[in-house]
């Protein structure tokens, strides 16, 4: 192999490590998020407050909003990041396939699995019970 080609596979090995490590990093900061919501839900529903409105952050500020609203945008909030963030692991086992492939290992083994839908679970339950 000559260097130019050499440097080009270490190029691209490299830009693949990047993009799996920046799709990791990605869902590490939106499940922080995501952990936040959990928190700001639990802290509206134990809060003793009788008042209906509830001071709500939005970037560098805070605004009274009714706490029903507060507690729909975090539930819409929540499921938006949920969303994102199976979107982004789906595309991630490509990614790290694409990366194994050029380094020459093997494929990981399991790591395609998904889990079972209602129906297959309870086809499954259906069949054992038997």
């Amino acid at each position: 192999m000559d260097s130019s080609r050499v440097m080009e596979y270490l190029v691209e090995v490299e830009v693949a490590a990047e993009d799996v490590l920046a799709d990791k990093q990605q869902i590490i900061d939106l499940d922080g998020r995501r952990n936040r919501n959990r928190e700001a839900m639990n802290a509206l529903r134990n809060s003793d407050s009788h008042n209906d409105k509830v001071r709500v952050c939005f970037g560098n500020m805070f605004i009274k909003f009714p706490k029903e609203n507060a507690e729909s945008m975090i539930h819409q909030d929540q499921k938006q990041l949920d969303q994102e963030i199976n979107e982004i692991r789906k595309h991630l086992k490509a990614k790290v396939n694409h990366l194994n492939d050029l380094q020459g290992k093997p494929e990981i083994r399991g790591y395609n699995l998904s889990p079972l839908s209602n129906d297959e679970l309870k086809a499954v339950n259906s069949i054992l019970k038997r």
